[in-house]
């Protein structure tokens, strides 16, 4: 008899010391592979699995349930993880729902659908985002012009925006390659398609275009860009009817005192900008601070803005990492001329030498949209040709975690941004 109490002892014991959870560590010294930890969070989310974001605790830790495949996926992708028991895990989020402790734990429910506007046959290395997704194997779409004017947004969640120029000045590469093939045969294919898609010019096509993703995120979507697709964009929507491109660009001057006739209250971040009329300058606006920066490469970093976890979990969730200091990098858009960021627009991230934005989000209409300045966090003066970044070699970068936090963002249960 008392063999058989023992043994049912020992029975209930193991069940409640059974593990039940997984976590995937953020914090800088645990995690080995910060970027396939995203993958795997994703990965869980596609499979029905539920998952929680743990806010501020050991760099934005993953919180998933244990699983045996998910075990198997974490050691196959590298990915360190620790085995909670349920008491273990019932301790943890006690102490991060505590008011004294800024960490929050929120929810995810389920893996956005995602989209990523890029010429067709783009390689993954010609921009940071599509390289990131496919080392972290996250699935997602290349869409287009004809995708996007044919209301195919509809379909998906979250929309990256490539390094687009959509003002129709072909990124303002004319002095320094207007002679080289790939321009030429760009410049072509893109007349083509704006021909195709019945616009007289490549320029009000980009603009059309730039209105059907204002819609998106208008819409509800979320919206994230790098380098000149910010910029670019914004003064597209600015300059809407007005033509802002010389005789090399689209045939014919253009038009008169153009400035005057912008219109800020259609742009998403910026406002009283100035735009740069020579078409031999390689510079849309007076938006990026890259001509007029000062900063010594060993000196460029930017500081993450702390958020509290429990009033503003949207700017904590896009700002998770294991530093709060990420090395900068630079872009044919770097950085942001603070003074002309809308005041309803959140600066996340600066660089406190320049008096810089690098990293701001916003709300438009029922969406949300995040602008990142720079080309590539691992690359720091990207060129036209240079080879790719190798991300088994930055596994940890946090300039590469801020594009996944925009990635995984639309998967949380929100809550209302009190900031």
């Amino acid at each position: 008899m008392k063999k058989n109490f023992l043994y049912i002892f020992i029975v209930l014991l193991s069940f409640q010391a059974k593990a039940s959870f997984i976590l995937l560590p953020m914090d800088e010294t645990t995690q080995q592979n910060h970027l396939k930890a995203y993958g795997i969070t994703y990965w869980c989310l596609s499979k029905d699995y539920k998952a929680s974001w743990l806010l501020n605790y050991r760099g934005g830790s993953f919180l998933l349930p244990d699983a045996e495949e998910i075990r198997k996926e974490c050691k196959i992708r590298g990915v360190s993880f620790e085995i909670l028991s349920d008491s273990e895990e019932a301790s943890l989020l006690n102490d991060i729902s505590s008011p004294s402790q800024n960490m929050e734990s929120v929810i995810l429910e389920k893996a956005p659908k995602i989209a990523v506007y890029t010429p067709k046959g783009k390689q993954p290395w010609d921009d940071a985002v599509t390289l990131v997704l496919t080392y972290a194997e996250i699935p997602f779409t290349p869409i287009y012009d004809e995708e996007v004017l044919g209301d195919q947004l509809l379909l998906y969640d979250w929309l990256h925006l490539h390094h687009e120029d959509f003002t129709g000045q072909y990124g303002k590469f004319y002095t320094a390659y207007k002679n080289t093939p790939w321009y030429i045969e760009q410049k072509k294919d893109a007349e083509a398609l704006a021909s195709k898609l019945g616009y007289p010019k490549v320029s009000i096509e980009k603009g059309a275009v730039a209105k059907k993703i204002r819609d998106f995120v208008v819409g509800g979507g979320f919206m994230f860009a790098m380098c000149s697709a910010t910029d670019s964009f914004d003064i597209a929507l600015a300059a809407d009817g007005v033509d802002i491109c010389e005789t090399m660009f689209d045939g014919d001057p253009s038009e008169s005192n153009y400035q005057s006739k912008l219109n800020y209250g259609n742009s998403f971040a910026f406002k009283n900008f100035i735009l740069e009329r020579r078409p031999e300058v390689y510079e849309f606006s007076d938006i990026d601070m890259t001509s007029v920066r000062r900063v010594p490469m060993d000196k460029d970093y930017f500081t993450l803005m702390e958020f509290s976890a429990k009033w503003d979990p949207i700017p904590s969730m896009l700002c998770q990492n294991h530093t709060q200091l990420v090395k900068g990098f630079m872009g044919q858009t770097t950085s942001f001329n603070e003074t002309l960021v809308k005041s309803n627009v959140l600066v996340m991230g600066t660089c406190e030498i320049n008096g810089e934005a690098r990293y701001i989000h916003g709300e438009k209409g029922k969406g949300m949209f995040t602008f990142f300045g720079g080309h590539d966090p691992e690359d720091y003066q990207h060129q036209v040709g240079d080879p790719p970044t190798v991300l088994d070699l930055h596994p940890n970068s946090p300039g590469y975690r801020l594009i996944l936090n925009n990635v995984l963002f639309p998967a949380a249960k929100k809550k209302k941004l009190k900031t």
